[in-house]
């Protein structure tokens, strides 16, 4: 629904608080109320559109669900940032993708180390469980602002290869292909969401408890061996991930 509609229906078939919910929608994201500035107050709104507060507040509360606003406590509601959004349709490392659009991407390496590979990365990478593998934790930065946590696991061999490399301006996948001569080919990828803990809270700089997107990636070679296996936190107010899918054509009972 467009911005520019200002009125509501009350004999429309369609209810009160969802046709404000389109319109206030529409008025985000026409850019009408601008990212960061303050919304109209509960009150406000509902003597502008003619409707009780428990209306109000459902509309408010479908589009804080949708992450087009939020609340800070004593103060108000508020106009969310756009978030920052990756397109998974190839297969790309986070400043790959994002440069491409315009955003600034740097990196916080938190530490670089050899530990023993846990029952899962063993697993994951071919390799006994105990052995020695590389495990890189960076912060990812958009725009200055913390986004994601990745934590990455390759082997030792090529963790030693990585050790000097530019890992605060680069991607991982391109150092893998431009330093070290590998040919990547193809991810396993498994999304879910937790809460962030006091650790995932301090890396990206939300609340204990925040809504965090954990994404679990195993990116093969072009011959179909495991080489970088990784677990990325991205914060759920600050980031998308976007893909196409087509229904496949064929022939159907």
């Amino acid at each position: 629904m467009s911005g520019s509609i200002s009125t509501l229906f009350p004999l429309s078939s369609i209810p009160l608080h969802a046709q404000l919910r389109d319109l206030l929608r529409g008025r985000i994201l026409d850019g009408e109320y601008s990212p960061n500035t303050q919304m109209p107050s509960e009150s406000e709104l509902g003597t502008r559109f003619k409707v009780s507060r428990i209306t109000v507040r459902q509309a408010l509360g479908d589009l804080q669900k949708e992450g087009l606003i939020y609340k800070i406590h004593g103060k108000g509601t508020f106009v969310a940032k756009p978030k920052a959004y990756q397109n998974v349709s190839t297969l790309q490392g986070l400043a790959e993708s994002m440069t491409e659009r315009g955003y600034e991407v740097i990196n916080r390496l938190r530490s670089f180390r050899f530990v023993p590979a846990d029952k899962q990365v063993a697993e994951r990478l071919g390799v006994e469980e105990g052995t020695t593998v590389t495990q890189i934790k960076r912060v990812r930065l958009i725009n200055r602002e913390p986004v994601s946590l990745e934590i990455t696991y390759i082997k030792q061999a090529l963790g030693e290869r990585l050790e000097n490399a530019d890992l605060v301006t680069r991607d991982i996948f391109l150092i893998l292909e431009n330093d070290c001569g590998l040919q990547l080919g193809h991810a396993d990828v498994a999304i879910d969401a937790v809460l962030a803990d006091s650790d995932l809270a301090q890396a990206l700089s939300v609340e204990p408890g925040s809504p965090i997107m954990r994404i679990e990636r195993l990116t093969h070679t072009s011959e179909g061996l495991p080489v970088d296996f990784e677990h990325l936190y991205y914060r759920g107010d600050a980031f998308q991930y976007r893909l196409r899918i087509d229904r496949e054509r064929g022939s159907r009972p």
